[in-house]
């Protein structure tokens, strides 16, 4: 009796020790591979990355990981930065209610705000007078350059650059960006954040969604360190047709090496706000910009120029005591190596914000721009 028993257990034991091999061959087979995670690594089949997964999010290795192209890293938690991450993003959003805030015998203007990243923003929104054409008015997504953020309002500031371009016949929309005024949120920084890129985007986003805007009209302007904002917004977004940038700062980030801001407004945050501990982070994962490390080059829009479908028109003075106008000059010869079409537009004087005798004929051109691109 107990022989008997114990060959049963046997036998059993064995039918099962083959079930157990041929579940084992079967999943080797069928999937190439054994997955399994271990210090947030994952190990995949070859190739089995889909090209979506390599656009969201850049992967980090460190200068001593010599991992093979079948393993895929834990997602960089910096591949917001980066352009691929950007396109890949949503842009989805509309204008909260209107407040009347001045009117004329050309347009009347409006405080307004709209969401992005679920914080409001604040805006001033231009709409020119008469009877809306049946496509929509062209519009303007007019992004201001640094101005502390504390001290920022929406009614200061750049009155007569939207006057000019409303008062021809488009509506425009000038943004806070987070953080500024009474927006909602911490500003991030134009540099080493994707934040003012991915409020610019949502703006364009709520203009489109507008009744009285032609939503393939539209375009961007941005001023300092909005140029670079805006260069970014149309790395993430190739489809917009134009963008136009007065005195801009910081493109390949090389230009900063270079050429270094002289800006005397700047008031830098405090070390404890969630933006100069990101902005640590950062320098301790990827160091430095570097234009031969994979994640700054995905960070520079300058590298996907070839991509743009729509045109730039740069403005700048010699005497810009704040930017040196050959950040403009060196973004002029990339455009055009890249094959983009473009203008530089340069002034005797005029400052860093082109005022006096540079002022009507930068805008004019501005508008000439526009109104031949959109």
């Amino acid at each position: 009796m107990f022989y008997m028993l114990r060959s049963a257990r046997n036998f059993l034991f064995f039918v099962v020790s083959v079930m157990l091999i041929g579940v084992s061959t079967w999943a080797f087979i069928e999937y190439g591979g054994i997955s399994f995670e271990q210090g947030g690594a994952t190990q995949l089949p070859r190739n089995s990355v889909s090209n979506n997964d390599a656009a969201d999010s850049a992967t980090h290795t460190s200068a001593s990981d010599n991992s093979t192209a079948d393993t895929i890293q834990e997602p960089d938690p910096f591949a917001e930065l980066t352009i691929p991450h950007l396109r890949a993003r949503q842009y989805v959003s509309q204008l909260g209610m209107r407040t009347q805030l001045s009117q004329n015998a050309s347009y009347t203007s409006y405080l307004t705000s709209y969401q992005s990243d679920d914080l409001r923003v604040n805006g001033l929104v231009a709409i020119p007078a008469g009877e809306t054409p049946d496509e929509g008015w062209p519009a303007v997504v007019f992004v201001h350059g640094y101005i502390p953020p504390a001290l920022y309002q929406t009614t200061e500031r750049y009155e007569s650059y939207v006057d000019y371009l409303a008062r021809n016949g488009f509506v425009v929309f000038k943004i806070d960006l987070r953080g500024h005024g009474d927006s909602e949120g911490e500003p991030g920084g134009a540099y080493y954040s994707g934040d003012y890129v991915i409020d610019v985007l949502n703006a364009r986003a709520a203009l489109q969604a507008a009744d009285f805007v032609a939503d393939e009209r539209i375009g961007l302007w941005g001023h300092s360190m909005a140029g670079n904002v805006v260069l970014r917004s149309m790395a993430a977004r190739p489809e917009i047709r134009a963008g136009v940038i007065w005195a801009g700062a910081v493109f390949s980030y090389e230009d900063w090496e270079r050429y270094g801001l002289s800006d005397n407004s700047y008031r830098p945050p405090s070390d404890s706000t969630q933006r100069q501990r990101r902005r640590s982070e950062l320098m301790q994962t990827h160091g430095s910009f570097n234009p031969e490390s994979s994640f700054w080059r995905m960070v520079a829009p300058t590298n996907f120029l070839d991509e743009f479908e729509g045109a730039v028109q740069l403005h700048h003075t010699v005497n810009d005591p704040v930017v040196d106008v050959r950040y403009s000059r060196d973004l002029e010869m990339l455009l055009s190596g890249a094959g983009v079409s473009n203008e530089l537009h340069e002034y005797a004087s005029g400052g860093h914000d082109i005022e006096g005798s540079a002022f009507s004929p930068a805008m004019q051109r501005t508008v000439e721009f526009f109104e031949e691109w959109l």
